[in-house]
């Protein structure tokens, strides 16, 4: 008998155990599944699908479903606004996304800097003899009479426009893609020729090629920028964790370069660079999460 009750009681005790555990396993399951879905939007800048991905595997590591959104800048600050997107780790301040904050500041929070010591202006091949914006003019044909530019809808090319009326360049200012704007300067430098670009450090192109920013006298791009992640008001209260590591979220030019070389090898994947960049800089990613 009581080799008999030592088996019951045994019995009784695992079955306490295998429920415990079910209730362990069911309320993990539970805890992740509340944990929801994080709506990341972004611009297609390569820094921006840079850090953008990487964040998304962050956050996927934390146990949140990640969705991902490309749209212009415009459209991106207005999906911020409504609540459509709930951050954005691309915006850059204080100057080429000022207008967007201005007006829809009172609905956006500003989490301040996750990337310091950006760059907008007018690029050209290292070898290129023009040194200074206001010396485009006199050289116009060397570049086919116009400045090759990224989508319409970016903040550096309202810029590059007010740019072109304050030198009173005679240089087309074209629009485009950062695709086309970065094809355009690799054929240009494969064939020896002149050829100005809308830039902006960070961008894998520097570390590809011999670059340098013309000067800017009047200054209309103004002093080095920052990068800012920007979240929906609520963010906070709907989902704090995903708010603090999105708060606590910093890197470097030299960090964010590595991903955007990754991801300017033949038929990479953003994703799973990032994922890779990720599982590869565990200490990194370690303070953002502890936070």
């Amino acid at each position: 008998m009581k080799h008999r009750t030592l088996n019951l009681r045994i019995r009784l005790a695992s079955l306490a155990l295998l429920a415990g555990a079910g209730v362990a396993v069911s309320s993990a399951a539970q805890a992740e599944e509340e944990k929801g879905t994080v709506n990341l939007a972004y611009v297609e800048w390569s820094s921006e699908v840079a850090s953008t991905n990487v964040v998304a595997a962050v956050l996927e590591q934390a146990g949140y479903e990640v969705d991902l959104t490309s749209l212009s800048a415009a459209a991106m600050f207005q999906a911020l606004s409504t609540g459509d997107a709930d951050a954005i780790v691309a915006a850059w301040l204080p100057t080429t996304h000022a207008d967007y904050m201005e007006r829809l500041g009172e609905s956006i929070e500003d989490l301040g800097p996750n990337l310091d010591g950006t760059k907008l202006g007018l690029v050209v091949p290292e070898y290129t003899d023009v040194d200074s914006i206001a010396d485009l003019n006199d050289n116009a044909d060397s570049f086919n009479g116009e400045i090759i530019g990224i989508d319409p809808g970016a903040g550096l090319m309202a810029l590059s426009e007010e740019v072109v009326d304050t030198y009173d360049l005679e240089l087309d200012l074209r629009s485009g893609s950062g695709a086309t704007m970065t094809a355009a300067l690799s054929s240009a430098i494969n064939n020896e020729e002149d050829v100005v670009v809308t830039g902006w450090t960070p961008h894998w192109m520097f570390a590809r090629f011999d670059l340098k920013y013309l000067e800017d006298p009047e200054n209309v791009y103004g002093g080095a920028e920052q990068i800012h992640t920007a979240v929906r008001q609520g963010l906070e209260d709907d989902m704090p964790e995903a708010y603090a590591i999105l708060d606590a979220f910093e890197w470097t030019p030299e960090q964010m370069g590595e991903v955007m070389l990754m991801n300017q090898e033949d038929g990479s994947d953003p994703y799973e660079n990032a994922k890779q960049w990720v599982e590869d800089n565990q200490d990194v990613v370690a303070e953002w999460l502890d936070s």
